[in-house]
């Protein structure tokens, strides 16, 4: 018998996205209810080779649902997450709502995937900002192999990540100016077509964003408290798939050829690094995949034990939804979650 699982926010990019995913996966699940807000009533997604009508999540009734797969926003989020766990579900939640509780764990399978048994505090689990879910998958076996100190990363983030309104305005704004139009700016702080933005959320007390501060506190949770991290993250008019240049300066040396070596072996990695013209993984390719790409490996001779690569992964996929259906599976393989209708 399988699990009963619930999507919340399934209309959206990331939602639309679990959903795929648990198809693909073949996740054990019996039956999959795919909920929205009322607006979206009656809208029908695809899950496989189905099509699931969606349901409110408002008046929706969690008692028998075993996970619920969550991305509706961190104000929903903090609102509904207790109520769906109190039922007795598991919320695996995509916003930043629950990421800084204590009480909550911040998962990413192949980095911490022990942790995930501190659920039990709050029944609620959280996903990682999808910029440190890609960095974390990279720098894992590094800090298990040799030790990092220290991480310089400049971040270039597709438009998905600000979710549709983010893609439209960037088609939108392409279109317009193809044909002669005066692109209108509304979801970004500046236009975003044929340009680059050094903004990506508010901006905090210190100068840094909100963003750059997320990847500076949720890379310490999920990996090492004693890692320094500072971070620039820059929108992109990409539409799918965040790139990441990243410098880290290491406790001990490593070549070239053993960080190559390491990154083969190391789960959730994918080595694209040959040193000629195109021997590199950029957004377009990694869009659709599952895998984080690492590429442009090279030693900083600037710093001692400093390398330097590019990292780049699907933001809808590993940021965000493929990483909650990960940790999905994590319960189940691990035997933590008992099924509802089983009991």
């Amino acid at each position: 018998m399988g699990f009963k699982i619930a999507v919340a926010g399934a209309t959206g990019n990331v939602g639309r996205e679990m959903l795929s995913i648990l198809a693909e996966r073949a996740f054990p699940a019996d039956e999959v209810v795919a909920l929205a807000s009322s607006r979206s009533l009656g809208q029908e997604v695809s899950f496989g080779d189905k099509t699931l009508k969606v349901k409110v999540l408002d008046n929706y009734d969690f008692k028998g649902t075993d996970i619920c797969l969550m991305s509706t926003g961190g104000e929903h989020s903090k609102h509904w997450a207790p109520q769906i766990a109190a039922a007795g579900c598991v919320v695996i939640d995509n916003s930043s709502a629950w990421r800084y509780d204590q009480d909550v764990p911040l998962i990413v399978p192949e980095v911490n995937a022990d942790a995930v048994s501190g659920f039990t505090r709050k029944n609620i689990i959280a996903n990682p900002n999808c910029s440190t879910a890609q960095l974390v998958v990279a720098l894992k076996p590094l800090h298990d192999a040799y030790g990092v100190k220290r991480v310089v990363v400049s971040t270039y983030q597709s438009v998905s990540g600000a979710g549709k309104e983010g893609m439209d305005e960037l088609f939108d704004q392409t279109r317009a100016i193809f044909s002669a139009g005066e692109p209108t700016t509304k979801k970004f702080q500046k236009r975003i077509a044929f340009n680059l933005i050094p903004q990506i959320d508010v901006f905090m007390e210190d100068g840094y964003t909100k963003e750059e501060w997320k990847m500076m506190v949720e890379t310490k949770k999920i990996l090492d408290p004693k890692i320094r991290l500072t971070a620039t993250c820059v929108r992109v008019p990409v539409f799918i798939g965040h790139s990441e240049s990243v410098n880290v300066e290491l406790e001990h040396p490593c070549t070239v050829d053993e960080a190559r070596a390491m990154w083969r072996s190391a789960p959730g990695c994918l080595v694209i690094d040959k040193h000629e013209n195109g021997g590199y993984i950029t957004p377009h390719e990694a869009a659709g995949e599952d895998a984080t790409y690492i590429s442009r490996i090279r030693e900083d001779a600037t710093v001692e034990n400093g390398l330097a690569f590019w990292c780049v992964s699907d933001n809808l996929r590993k940021g965000a939804a493929l990483n909650a259906v990960q940790i999905a599976e994590v319960l189940i393989n691990r035997g933590l979650l008992k099924q509802k209708k089983a009991a």
